[in-house]
């Protein structure tokens, strides 16, 4: 069977020099989830500064915390899907694969068309649980239900990035993405500036560049001529290997659900604020939001590298990347602490030029950002964890490490000592806390015997 080009890659991943290999790996996820992020950010962006910082908090305050609960929860099970992948692709294991990758874009069709529904009938349900401000819980409302109608694409998407990224291919994912964002500035122009459109105009431009990314990639699936060529006739689910799948991506999907869900508890706090206070959480949010990219891009990276390394049954490999991923994670995350606390008043200058939201949002930047480094470990090693097949022990960590103990802190301190500055600190004590459990947890080892057959 003729070979692509992401083959040569690929053999790296399980044989060549890891550091050069990972960091060649890592920067096409990073270029990519850099333009995931910026769909969203150009939105905030766009009607930050041409429709009002009502706007601004519609799109990106409790709209956007909704939909990355639901949106991570599936991400987190298609990251399953990648992990299974991975494993077979690096053990020669063609017709499991093959059955893998139709068995994970049903998934993704199924899950998108599931979240769809939940998504625009609950809206404005779930808008109303957060205490929204009533000034923008209409037009917060319009941006959920029309993100929500091309939320499949958006399945589609991530799912066939992720079946390229687990066999090596990350340059792809990241073109597909470019040429979409490009697409969604444009449109968010066109639609906003043009067309005085608002929320609406931002949320159609998304949808319609989701559409196009999801087809770019699912060409390229069919194009393959590697076992991992999609086949659309052939997708469905295989019994066990959605089992397996549904084994390591559901903890997953609950892990990043559990973020999601702390993050609900904060942000109904934040509103009980105001509008200015909730618009200051959305530009800070959008400022904290490319940390999150390059740690996301670690956490994919390593996980790959661990996928590929235990199936070949390379474990000192395993444990090399995750040392070399954990340092690279703490250089960049101190380095990203001391721009956003020296030039983050300038950054802000993106979203908003409200000197009051401006204000707001620097108290909140100064107790979180110092922290960043905190959370590399969370990010690496239950990635590496979850891609050699644990995933359950490293969702409990997650649950008692961030999701407990981060609403306990806000329903008890934030009772005490009522205030922003309360509410931000629960970010850096519950991700410290959380990074000890899981550096405990990793020495032990026992996350090496969890390999799913």
């Amino acid at each position: 069977m003729a070979r692509d080009r992401s083959s040569t890659l690929t053999n790296q991943i399980t044989e060549g020099v890891i550091w050069k290999q990972l960091l060649w790996f890592f920067f096409p996820i990073l270029f990519g989830t850099f333009f995931q992020q910026l769909y969203n950010t150009t939105d905030a962006v766009i009607v930050g500064n041409y429709v009002g910082k009502e706007a601004l908090a519609a799109v990106g305050g409790p709209a956007a915390t909704i939909i990355n609960l639901l949106v991570g929860f599936f991400v987190g099970i298609s990251s399953g899907a990648s992990v299974i992948i991975s494993q077979y692709y690096g053990s020669g294991e063609h017709s499991k694969l093959e059955d893998a990758v139709h068995t994970a874009m049903a998934l993704a069709i199924a899950g998108g068309a599931l979240m769809m529904v939940i998504g625009i009938i609950f809206a404005p349900m779930s808008l109303a649980m957060l205490n929204t401000p009533q000034d923008i819980m209409e037009s917060s409302t319009v941006y959920m239900r029309i993100y929500f109608l091309g939320i499949i694409p958006s399945m589609i998407y991530n799912m066939g990035s992720g079946i390229l990224r687990a066999i090596g291919d990350s340059k792809r994912p990241v073109i597909f993405l470019i040429i979409s964002c490009g697409i969604n500035i444009v449109l968010d122009l066109f639609f906003v500036v043009k067309l005085n459109m608002g929320v609406t105009g931002v949320a159609v431009a998304t949808s319609i560049s989701q559409v196009i990314s999801a087809g770019m990639t699912v060409f390229v699936l069919i194009r393959s001529k590697e076992a991992y060529r999609l086949i659309i006739s052939h997708i469905r689910f295989h019994k066990k290997l959605l089992q397996n799948i549904l084994k390591i991506g559901l903890p997953a999907g609950v892990q990043a659900a559990m973020y999601s869900i702390s993050n609900l508890v904060i942000q109904a706090a934040i509103n009980d604020y105001g509008t200015d206070t909730v618009a200051a959480w959305t530009a800070f949010g959008k400022l904290d939001s490319f940390f999150w990219m390059i740690m996301s891009a670690y956490g994919i990276a390593v996980t790959t590298f661990a996928g590929q390394n235990f199936g070949a049954g390379k474990l000192d490999r395993v444990k090399q990347s995750v040392r070399i991923t954990i340092g690279l994670g703490s250089v960049t995350s101190l380095f990203f602490s001391f721009i956003v606390l020296f030039y983050g008043r300038i950054l802000l200058r993106l979203f908003t030029q409200d000197p009051v939201v401006i204000d707001i949002c620097m108290d909140m930047v100064k107790v979180v950002s110092p922290a960043y480094i905190t959370y590399v470990c969370i990010e690496v090693l239950s990635g590496a964890c979850r891609g050699c097949g644990d995933a359950f022990k490293p969702m409990v960590l997650t649950l008692f490490g961030v999701c407990v103990l981060r609403i306990l802190w806000i329903m008890v301190a934030g009772a005490v000592r009522p205030g922003i500055d309360t509410i931000c600190f629960s970010y850096p004590l519950t991700w410290t806390i959380t990074s000890i459990l899981f550096i405990i947890y990793y020495r032990k080892g026992k996350w090496m015997y969890s390999y799913i057959r």
